[in-house]
C-alpha cells in the first residue's frame, strides 16, 4: 500500500486541477471531529475556520451524523419538485418562525449561498418589476456571475470574468476605521439616485449584516436602520444576506436581530445543515409569491439529507443554547486579543460580534499589512492551528471556531495563536 502524503496528492492537485480553485492549506482532510481535523499523515489541528462559517455545530455533530444516517435508509433524493417530502415543509415552517418578524413568511430552498442570492435578486426584481439593485463595497455574495456583479472586492472574485450583469451599483460600506462614516454611506445613496438610476427604477438593496470576505466589519445600526426607511420610501426590498452572519454565529440566530430591522428577504446557507449543500432565501409571503410557478427551483434543491441534517442543527443550537454560548466565547477571545495588543503593535482593530470576530493589522503609518496577517496565519498553521485571512486588502483574520469547541481545545488554540501573534 502506497503511503499517502501532503506533498504527493498536492502534487496530483496541481497536475489534475485548475490554479483557479485555490486551496488555503496544502494539507489533506483523514478525518475531524468537532474543533479537531487530522490530516492524511495524522497531524492534528485545531479549526478555527469551520469550512468558512459551515460549521457551527462542529465536525461531525452526532445528531447531524444521526440524521444524515436515518435519512440514508429511507431515501437520498427524488427532486423535490417532482416528488416532495414532509420534511422540506416542516423546516420551511421553522426557518420561517426563526426568523426576524412576526408577520407571514414564506421559505425556498436550493443548495449553495450563491444559488440564495442569485434567486432572492430574482425575487425581488419579479415582486418589484424594477431591474436595480444596490450592494456594498467591500461585500461578497458569490462567485455565479450575478454574485460577482453584487461582490464589492476585484481581486480574485472578478479577475478576468467580465462583463457583469448590468443595473447592479455599489456605494461605499460604512466603515469607520478607514474613514467612512454612515453619513457618507447614506450620502453615496443619494447621489446614485440623482445620477445613475431613480430610485423607482431599484428593486432591492442587500448587505451583509457583517461582511464576511469584506473584514467582519458589522454595519452600524444607524445605518441599517436607514436602509430601512429608504427601502419603505421608495418601495424598494431590504435583502439581508445572512450567509455567514446566520445561525447563532453573532450570538443571536439572525444578525440582522442586532438591529431591531425586518428585512424583505435574507438569504442563508452555510451553518444551516452542518456542512452538507443547503440554502435558503426567506420572505414575506407575498413577496416570495411573485415568481410564477416553475419560476424557482433546481435539480438538487432541498436535498432530503441536507434538510435531515438542518432540522438537527437547528435542534443543537436550541438545546446546547449556541446563542449563548457564541456570545461568552468571543467575548473570550477579544479579551485575549485585546490583551495582545500592547505586545503587538500591528493590532489595529479587535470587532465582532458574537463569535464573529476579527483582528486587522496595519503597519506604523496606519496603512493595511496583510503581510503580518499572512506570517501569523503560517505561524499557526505549522504549530497546529488553521487560521482564516479576509479583507479587502486581506490584513485581517477572521475566527470561526464551531460553537460547540471544548473549553479545552479553544484555550489551547489561542495559546498557539498569541504564540503566532507574538512570534
Amino acid at each position: 500500500m502506497t503511503l499517502m502524503t501532503n506533498a504527493a496528492i498536492d502534487a496530483r492537485r496541481i497536475a489534475a486541477t485548475p490554479r483557479g480553485i485555490g486551496i488555503g492549506f496544502p494539507i489533506y482532510a483523514d478525518r475531524a471531529l468537532n474543533a479537531e481535523l487530522w490530516d492524511v499523515e495524522g497531524r492534528r489541528y485545531i479549526d478555527f475556520g469551520s469550512g468558512i462559517a459551515v460549521l457551527n455545530t462542529g465536525h461531525r455533530h452526532p445528531r447531524v451524523v444521526e440524521a444524515i444516517r436515518a435519512q440514508l435508509d429511507r431515501f437520498t433524493h427524488t427532486a423535490y419538485q417532482v416528488v416532495p417530502y414532509e420534511s422540506t415543509v416542516a423546516l420551511a415552517e421553522r426557518i420561517n418562525r426563526l426568523t426576524p418578524g412576526t408577520h407571514a413568511k414564506k421559505t425556498a430552498f436550493f443548495t449553495t449561498g450563491a444559488e440564495a442570492v442569485e434567486n432572492a435578486i430574482k425575487i425581488a426584481r419579479a415582486a418589484t418589476r424594477r431591474p436595480g439593485v444596490i450592494a456594498l463595497g467591500g461585500g461578497f455574495h458569490g462567485r455565479t456571475f450575478m454574485g460577482m456583479a453584487l461582490t464589492g472586492k476585484v481581486a480574485p472574485y472578478k479577475t478576468g470574468f467580465g462583463p457583469f450583469p448590468g443595473s447592479i451599483f455599489h456605494v461605499p460600506a460604512p466603515v469607520a476605521l478607514h474613514g467612512v462614516s454612515v453619513e457618507e454611506s447614506l450620502h453615496a445613496i443619494e447621489r446614485l439616485f440623482k445620477a445613475d438610476i431613480e430610485p423607482e427604477q431599484v428593486a432591492a438593496i442587500i448587505l451583509e449584516p457583517v461582511q464576511g470576505e469584506g473584514g467582519f466589519y458589522a454595519a452600524p445600526p444607524l445605518f441599517v436602520r436607514a436602509l430601512r426607511r429608504i427601502c419603505d420610501s421608495y418601495g424598494i426590498l431590504l435583502i439581508a444576506d445572512e450567509i455567514q452572519t446566520g445561525f447563532a454565529r453573532t450570538g443571536k440566530w439572525f444578525a440582522m436581530e442586532h438591529h431591531d430591522v425586518v428585512p424583505d428577504l435574507m438569504t442563508m446557507a452555510k451553518s444551516l445543515a452542518g456542512g452538507t449543500p443547503l440554502s435558503a432565501v426567506c420572505g414575506s409571503a407575498g413577496v416570495m409569491d411573485a415568481p410564477a410557478p416553475g419560476g424557482l427551483g433546481g435539480t438538487y434543491a432541498a436535498n432530503p439529507l441536507a434538510v435531515a441534517a438542518s432540522h438537527a442543527v437547528l435542534d443543537v443550537i436550541e438545546e446546547e443554547r449556541l446563542c449563548e454560548r457564541a456570545q461568552v466565547l468571543g467575548d473570550r477571545l477579544k479579551a485575549r486579543l485585546e490583551g495582545l495588543r500592547a505586545r503587538v503593535p500591528q493590532i489595529a482593530d479587535v470587532r465582532g460580534l458574537g463569535a464573529m470576530v476579527a483582528v486587522e493589522f496595519a503597519g506604523a503609518d496606519g496603512s493595511p499589512d496583510p503581510g503580518f496577517a499572512k506570517q501569523v496565519q503560517a505561524r499557526a498553521r505549522d504549530a497546529g492551528l488553521l487560521l482564516l485571512t479576509c479583507g479587502v486588502h486581506a490584513n485581517v483574520i477572521r475566527f470561526l471556531f464551531p460553537l460547540t469547541i471544548e473549553d479545552a481545545v479553544l484555550e489551547e488554540g489561542l495559546g498557539i495563536l498569541a504564540s503566532a501573534l507574538q512570534a
